[in-house]
């Protein structure tokens, strides 16, 4: 790749950036949420929500929003900033990376930094709903499925509630630049 990957917090000017990335990722499974939405539940948690950039480019981003174990967002609504949960469970509600770009280490370099952020917090857990077909991926970065916790049907038939413990080997990541 050779340009510079850093993952930083998520800004006001990232946001044409991340709906187009958000429309594009979601909008032939029928699960694309919309400005609206996406704000809304990056509100509620400013401080997990993630970019990824390559060089000057917005590569990819993550928006995780603390929620009840074996909880999830309405597809449907917008999140209610009053609502968010304190510590305990990180919901990963949603990760994309530019299909050029994929492949590369950058959902794992924003998956690491939320993981550090999650452990800096204080949770225990990082759940996430599966989309697409997309269950095996996450199995082989250590997320299990919870049988029985049935997304509403706007999430997709194919959708698996999973998650993972915090894992809490390494120094919670600081934000860092690598070549």
């Amino acid at each position: 790749m050779g340009e510079t990957v850093r993952v930083r917090p998520l800004a006001d000017g990232d946001w044409d950036a991340v709906v187009a990335l958000e429309r594009d990722a979601y909008t032939g499974l029928g699960l694309s949420e919309g400005r609206a939405a996406l704000q809304s539940r990056a509100a509620a948690s400013p401080d997990t929500c993630f970019v990824v950039d390559v060089g000057s480019r917005t590569a990819g981003y993550a928006l995780a929003l603390p929620y009840p174990f074996r909880r999830y967002p309405d597809l449907a609504r917008a999140e209610d900033t009053a609502t968010a949960s304190g510590p305990g469970n990180l919901h990963l509600h949603d990760i994309v990376v530019a299909p050029g770009l994929r492949r590369r280490g950058l959902a794992r370099a924003l998956l690491r930094h939320l993981a550090g952020t999650a452990r800096a917090r204080g949770d225990e857990r990082i759940s996430l709903v599966a989309v697409g077909g997309t269950a095996p991926f996450w199995s082989a970065r250590g997320f299990t499925p919870h049988p029985g916790v049935v997304p509403v049907g706007a999430y997709g038939t194919d959708a698996v509630y999973m998650s993972r413990p915090v894992p809490s080997l390494a120094p919670v990541p600081s934000l860092r630049e690598v070549s």
